[in-house]
């Protein structure tokens, strides 16, 4: 038993430092970032209908009660484990259109899934109530919200402490033919996607994109990345159009797993 505590307490020292060192190099001569810095990179929008918060910015779509898209910047200073009391889900109040009831998920036995995470905002109250407001969720089944949701979840956590601060965009994709449930008929999305991007070092910055069918998967986080150009002609939203043209083509052409180090997480324990 010591013997394998050992081994498993040396393989995380190595993990860590590793994942440290990439860290370093990657943000050696760069700026201090502001923990106050908002999402610099926004996504086109379908509807017009932006909000922004303080700590995300998310485009509402009132024809299937969802997001279309949540974006947010993600920096190792805003990764807490600080325990903070989950509050009710509340209505939006910043969506014009209202954003659904939480009851709308009761009895159809699918769970709020956060868009942003509230583990990713766990570094104050008001940023940890922010990601309660129903216009950030979307309904998802529980072996996939605690299973390969979450898994990709910690996936992006451990980015941010390897890499330093990253855009995130995420949500699901809206198209005629879905599941309704609730009086409101709120849409239950076939697929999530995520898209993480690293743009510190404007040379070689770099994006990865996930399209994860909304099913109870076991498989490798690896399986599931596309190239973001993909998830743009599902979605019809262009993501970064902000990025200069020849950057952006490049960065949503292909896939780049090779550049991000992917490491395997447990889904949650019950």
């Amino acid at each position: 038993m010591k013997k394998f505590f050992s081994i498993n307490l040396l393989f995380l020292t190595l993990l860590f430092v590793s994942c440290q060192n990439d860290y370093n190099s990657g943000n050696k001569n760069l700026p201090v970032i502001n923990e106050k810095d908002t999402f610099n990179y926004l996504p086109t929008s379908t509807t017009g209908q932006v909000v922004k918060h303080h700590y995300y910015t998310l485009s509402y779509n009132e024809k299937y009660e969802n997001a279309e898209w949540v974006a947010y910047s993600l920096s190792p200073g805003q990764l807490s484990r600080r325990h903070i009391d989950r509050p009710r889900f509340e209505r939006d109040p910043l969506v014009k259109t209202r954003s659904a009831h939480y009851k709308n998920y009761y009895p159809n036995g699918y769970e709020k899934g956060h868009l942003l995470p509230a583990a990713d905002r766990r570094f104050s109250l008001e940023a940890f109530d922010e990601t309660f407001y129903t216009s950030n969720v979307s309904p998802m089944d529980h072996n996939f919200n605690s299973g390969i949701w979450n898994v990709l979840e910690k996936q992006v956590r451990y980015w941010v402490k390897c890499y330093g601060k990253l855009y995130v965009v995420t949500g699901g994709v809206l198209q005629p033919g879905l599941e309704r449930i609730g009086r409101e008929q709120v849409a239950v999305p076939d697929y999530f996607y995520k898209l993480v991007l690293d743009y510190k070092n404007v040379k070689k910055p770099r994006l990865i994109g996930f399209l994860v069918p909304h099913k109870n998967l076991h498989q490798d986080l690896k399986n599931f990345v596309v190239p973001v150009d993909s998830i743009e002609k599902l979605t019809g939203i262009d993501f970064f159009p902000a990025l200069p043209d020849s950057i952006e083509k490049s960065l949503e052409a292909n896939k780049h797993p090779e550049q991000w180090r992917f490491v395997k997480f447990e889904a949650w324990q019950h």
